[in-house]
């Protein structure tokens, strides 16, 4: 697509700072998916767009995009941050690592299709106060088809049957029933309630969401399912995952660490 000016809805990725006054932003778009912005002069005191280029903003704008080179913000309109989540350590963590996957899953140019709207819902359902981890995991989930690993979690892939227990097995790329759980030793040996919300996951429409609640164990279980497909075949390990993780540990030593006293 050549350069041209026109209108697109956009989330803030990041920014980072370019020369003295300047700043490069990544943003979600609707239009080309993700791209590098630049933005002269976004230093300068009184700049006018200064809180329509904050992370975590999202917002229309009007300005030149280019799939191959870097983009330019003429104005913006209706802009408004998640504040909720800008304020708030754990649901800041789990929103970057949402919009580093996205990043990472497609490349700068590359039309989303319904994926902007999928992370806006997603973003918004953190801001109110939903759980950001289950709301991360649908995004996880719908996005090992973007990496292109594309696990079959409705039925077993042996006999296509979808009526009897089922279990993840990496070795075969989705669910085995019952009737073949033999094949693999090293299956996941999940219950049924795990196996239910990532069959529900893969398909969730995040924009017809209202409240999600699912209790501690399964969502630690959920956790470790989605953790080790992506260590182990689609192979990112971003930072704001590692921060997450991190986090996680320190709440469970500090847990620990009043439950003893």
């Amino acid at each position: 697509m050549a350069r041209e000016t026109t209108d697109f809805r956009g989330i803030i990725i990041y920014r980072r700072d370019y020369r003295e006054r300047d700043l490069l932003i990544k943003i979600l778009t609707d239009r080309i998916g993700p791209a590098m912005f630049y933005v002269r002069d976004a230093k300068k005191r009184g700049f006018r767009l200064a809180s329509d280029i904050l992370p975590f903003t999202h917002g229309s704008y009007i300005g030149s995009l280019d799939d191959h080179g870097l983009s330019f913000i003429n104005t913006a309109s209706e802009t408004h941050q998640y504040q909720h989540i800008a304020g708030d350590l754990s649901r800041n963590a789990y929103a970057t690592y949402i919009l580093a996957l996205v990043d990472h899953a497609f490349t700068d140019g590359q039309p989303l299709g319904g994926w902007f709207d999928q992370v806006a819902a997603a973003l918004a359902l953190i801001d109110r106060g939903q759980d950001e981890q289950v709301v991360t995991n649908v995004i996880e989930t719908q996005l090992l088809t973007v990496f292109g690993v594309a696990p079959t979690w409705d039925r077993c892939v042996i006999c296509g049957r979808a009526d009897r227990p089922l279990d993840f097995s990496e070795q075969y790329g989705g669910m085995l029933c019952n009737r073949h759980w033999h094949l693999d030793s090293r299956r996941f040996h999940l219950d049924r309630r795990t196996v239910y919300y990532l069959q529900q996951f893969a398909q969730l429409n995040l924009q017809r969401v209202n409240n999600i609640k699912i209790n501690p164990v399964t969502k630690l279980r959920l956790q470790t399912v989605l953790d080790t497909i992506y260590d182990d075949q689609v192979g990112l390990r971003l930072k704001s995952k590692r921060f997450i993780q991190q986090m996680h540990r320190l709440e469970q030593k500090m847990g620990n660490l009043t439950a003893g006293d």
